[in-house]
């Protein structure tokens, strides 16, 4: 049973006062978090990964299904926008979700975003590499396990120690990273859909329509499946409010670039699917189900071999630089939960020198290699399907923050449209979206035919108990630790926000309070 509700104010509370090292505040601009959050999501590899089986499950409406899928992950990033008005934390979800709903929930909130971190970097630097050998041609290291399963390891390895060596190194190296990401992808939208438009498209290309945008068109079964796979390549974008603490300006500004990020995501998202559709059609799209090489292709019949290479490139980076950021919001969000006196003290401790979370950062890196070493080793299918079991924990804390939102403020939300809607509404609807595909998710796994490996585990897939144990892993650990831990974090009671955090007359609390409010 969660904590009984406390009074509203949040007290703002500076970590690691005195002589003790801390992160480094005003680290990084407004524009070094959009990039991050942009960079975060693997842009260009996430839809080469995806777009394919898209388009074999709702043919022309391809973009629709993206601007459908789009809808819940920016409700989310609105409750992330005024969470973090009330609470600039670097645990994020795991702050607010405490504070809203009880330290339990926070508790199991952030442990699913450790996991995800655990989960996903190895499968990110794995395509890295794989997807560099294939750029330099190199056919004979592409196809060895031994030169992949080595090159990820050691790019897991560079990546953390990026991570651990400085928040601003990482915010320039992502700046960089982004502009070889945006502009090739930039390049074959605008030259796709020229040659369709000029008659010097392939025969099967097709004159886009505004048609191909309206998600009414789609039958509903069609449109959830196309849904499932759209929705979580958004995923990733919350990375820049995990560095609230170390971003220069007002409460405002990581929680905006929370937000705008998923905009430009969606405008990229459509303009890339539309040209790929646009050019190949249905049919030539179809051949490439469930196959990231469609953008590589594509790009050397648009773009001729030299400059084709550059969407490869893109790809490549896509994923080099989510290596880099994804391990960002779980070594804060450990950082965070240690702070709080919810994970072990040590995982608190922060580098005099470099102003980062190194133990929590250097953690999750080890235990992403733990992970993906074996996983890897099993199969490419086991890999792949473990990374599918990344979409439950992403469906858990996302909903658990847009809940947390409208619970936290639900006493302003009828003090205005604007509330009602933006803090409350908007919220809900983006976590019950969420809550649904969390539940599609496991009744797609309880067939085993659905996975990659086509495994049978206690009569599900792979990733239904990939996923649900993390959680049930992460309830076990709860236990022991409320057990072992005699400070007082299980003991916090849930708290409201402030009527003044609207309006800006209250400043928003640093961190965790490991205190009571009111």
């Amino acid at each position: 049973m969660e904590s009984s509700e406390g009074s509203s104010r949040p007290e703002r509370n500076v970590p690691n006062s005195g002589d003790e090292p801390h992160l480094k505040a005003d680290a990084i601009s407004f524009a070094d978090g959009l990039a991050i959050a942009l960079a975060s999501t693997a842009p260009a590899y996430s839809l080469a990964a995806v777009i394919g089986s898209i388009v074999v499950l709702v043919g022309l409406q391809a973009p629709a299904a993206l601007l459908v899928a789009f809808v819940p992950m920016f409700f989310i990033a609105a409750a992330f926008y005024y969470m973090n008005k009330a609470d600039q934390d670097c645990g994020t979800s795991f702050s607010w979700v405490t504070r809203a709903i009880g330290p339990q929930s926070g508790w199991i909130t952030g442990w699913a975003i450790c996991v995800t971190g655990i989960l996903v970097v190895g499968s990110l630097a794995d395509v890295a590499v794989y997807s560099f050998f294939d750029l330099i041609g190199t056919d004979g290291l592409m196809n060895s396990t031994a030169a992949v399963t080595a090159g990820a390891v050691i790019l897991m390895i560079v990546m953390t120690g990026v991570c651990v060596w400085g928040t601003e190194i990482s915010a320039n190296l992502q700046k960089t990273l982004m502009i070889v990401q945006i502009v090739p992808l930039l390049l074959f939208v605008v030259v796709a859909l020229v040659k369709v438009w000029g008659g010097d498209a392939p025969g099967g290309a097709i004159d886009p329509s505004l048609s191909w945008f309206n998600p009414f068109a789609i039958p509903a079964g069609a449109l959830s499946g196309a849904m499932l796979l759209a929705v979580f390549i958004y995923w990733g974008w919350e990375s820049a409010v995990n560095l609230n603490e170390e971003t220069e300006g007002d409460a405002d500004k990581p929680g905006l670039a929370g937000v705008i990020s998923t905009a430009l995501l969606l405008i990229t998202y459509l303009g890339v699917a539309t040209a790929i559709v646009a050019w190949g059609g249905i049919s030539g799209a179809e051949q490439f189900d469930d196959d990231a090489a469609i953008l590589a292709t594509y790009a050397k019949e648009i773009l001729g071999g030299t400059l084709g290479l550059l969407v490869l490139l893109s790809v490549v980076v896509s994923a080099l630089a989510s290596t880099q950021t994804t391990i960002l919001p779980a070594s804060r969000t450990s950082l965070s939960m240690a702070r709080a006196e919810a994970m072990p003290h040590a995982l608190g401790e922060i580098s005099g020198r470099f102003f980062t979370p190194v133990v929590s950062t250097v953690t999750i890196g080890v235990l992403a290699i733990i992970w993906y070493l074996p996983s890897k080793l099993i199969s490419e299918n086991f890999l792949f399907d473990s990374l599918s079991a990344l979409s439950l924990m992403i469906a858990f804390y996302y909903a658990m923050t847009g809940y947390a939102c409208a619970f936290y403020y639900r006493r302003e939300l009828l003090k205005s449209a604007k509330n009602l809607l933006f803090i409350g509404v908007a919220p809900v609807i983006g976590a019950l979206l969420l809550t649904y595909l969390f539940v599609k998710s496991l009744v797609d796994w309880s067939d085993p035919a659905n996975s990659y490996t086509g495994a049978s585990w206690l009569g599900f897939a792979p990733p239904a108990i990939i996923g649900v144990g993390f959680l049930l892993l992460g309830v076990i650990l709860l236990m022991a630790w409320r057990v072992h831990q005699e400070e007082p974090f299980f003991k916090r009671r849930r708290e409201i926000a402030d009527p003044d955090l609207l309006t800006g007359k209250v400043e928003p609390a640093a961190a965790l309070s490991g205190s009571d409010a009111g």
